[in-house]
């Protein structure tokens, strides 16, 4: 990179003065100056190429302006922003509760961990952390795997898509329909759930619901063989991936790097067993690693962590068998000032509130309609204070802060994801290496704009 210094445009000559080594605005209007720029670099020919921000390669509206020398990839540069949907602000306006339907929407891939994250952050400023009903706790952890083991699916399928293995694509949503259709089955939606709620989730596990993923264990086995028979020893696969946008222990450390990414480095770094929460301390699973630093190994990773997400799916469907016998077993904290709605339950379309629901607020308790009225329409209050969860999403660690005035709304929210962070190593896993191998390397990280955007 050129040492000369290049103000920004309205820059002013002080700023200029203290500005080293070359300073780009890839807002939209930089391209002139970027082409000209080139000059500097020597008397090779180099060609400065935009992929994306419409690019199938790039994992959504990802801009990467690569600088290529041959087909050999000189410079490389994210330009993100083009998917930003304020989610983070609007939530500012919305309640505690409705925020779970703006943060649901940021990585769009695995829309229950963010849930998971935004809720615990508030529940911690609560105080309830320790009064979450059991059954929602295990509901909770069955969600997050299912929804973990979606979201590699979501990655790997299309992965073997850009290298131009159809079938690969084909086995990975097949499995992952299976795993969008369980959700569906829960929560109403294949994604943005909102199911997750402060104090516990939104409703019980619906009729059918554990015969229908005790179905899913017993085939998802034989799925991930067939995926595996695919994909692990293939040569072309191999050839693509081994020794490809390699990052190192040191590199992840450095750049903020967690997830399977940084698991394929040998480190077992893994919130859920370092950091435990929702009792995952108690649950019997391994933290897969690779040592190979490389795409392969981190596809590797992904694959070894879908099977130990179904061990621990099936220990939660035998401890909410054990829990068949408890009378009125809650799945939502009984605090009637924080639990949302009030005392629930669902009409015969399946949609909105029964009968008897509506009977008891509208003709039976002034009080129970003058509470309902005020927690769905003004909320609940959280006591000044700020907080931040990590918990260990499909992709690293996914931490919330949130900040509490006293209101019924949250000051500030926002959302640590690990898409952001780890497309600071686009630069060193694509530069020195081929034009080809960026798309690997992009496929590599599974980045999801929506979280990056926010």
């Amino acid at each position: 990179m050129s040492e000369t210094t290049h103000a920004t445009p309205g820059a002013s000559d002080a700023e200029a003065d203290a500005t080293e080594g070359r300073v780009y605005n890839v807002a939209g209007g930089d391209w002139d100056e970027l082409v000209a720029g080139d000059d500097e670099r020597g008397p090779n020919e180099q060609i400065v190429v935009n992929m994306g921000p419409q690019h199938p390669s790039t994992h959504g509206v990802l801009r990467l302006v690569l600088t290529l020398e041959g087909e050999t990839v000189t410079d490389a540069r994210a330009s993100i922003g083009y998917l930003h949907t304020g989610i983070e602000k609007n939530m500012e306006y919305r309640t505690w509760t409705q925020g779970t339907t703006f943060v649901t929407r940021a990585d769009y891939l695995m829309p229950l961990f963010n849930e998971a994250a935004y809720c615990m952050a508030v529940e911690r400023l609560l105080g309830i952390e320790d009064k979450l009903p059991e059954r929602a706790t295990l509901i909770r952890v069955l969600m997050l795997e299912l929804n973990r083991i979606g979201s590699h699916l979501g990655g790997i399928g299309p992965f073997g898509l850009e290298l131009g293995a159809t079938t690969i694509f084909l086995q990975g949503v097949r499995m992952r329909e299976n795993v969008l259709d369980l959700l569906e089955l829960i929560t109403g939606l294949r994604m943005n759930h909102a199911f997750i709620r402060p104090g516990g989730v939104a409703q019980d596990l619906p009729a059918g619901g554990i015969e229908a993923i005790r179905d899913f264990l017993r085939k998802a086995p034989a799925w991930v063989h067939d995926l595996r028979k695919l994909i692990d020893a293939n040569p072309v696969f191999k050839a693509r991936t081994q020794g490809i946008a390699y990052l190192d222990l040191e590199g992840c450390m450095a750049l903020g790097v967690t997830g399977p990414m940084l698991r394929a480095t040998g480190l077992p770094w893994d919130l859920r067993k370092s950091q435990p929460y929702l009792g995952y301390e108690t649950y019997e699973f391994d933290v897969p690693t690779q040592d190979t630093c490389d795409t392969y190994g981190r596809y590797q990773v992904r694959m070894a962590e879908i099977d130990e997400s179904l061990r621990i799916i099936e220990q939660v469907l035998d401890r909410l068998a054990d829990r068949a016998g408890v009378p009125n077993d809650p799945y939502l904290i009984q605090d009637k000032k924080i639990g949302w709605p009030a005392r629930l339950s669902l009409g015969p379309d399946g949609l909105g509130p029964s009968p008897e629901h509506i009977a008891h607020i509208m003709g039976q308790s002034m009080e129970a309609l003058i509470h309902h009225f005020k927690l769905v329409t003004e909320g609940f209050r959280v006591p000044a204070g700020q907080a931040y969860v990590p918990i260990e999403s499909a992709k690293g660690e996914l931490g919330c802060h949130v900040v509490s005035d006293g209101g019924t709304r949250p000051y500030r929210a926002h959302l640590r994801d690990p898409s952001f962070h780890h497309l600071q190593a686009v630069s060193v896993l694509c530069e020195g290496g081929n034009l080809a191998d960026v798309i690997p390397a992009i496929a590599s990280i599974d980045p999801v704009i929506g979280g990056v955007d926010r």
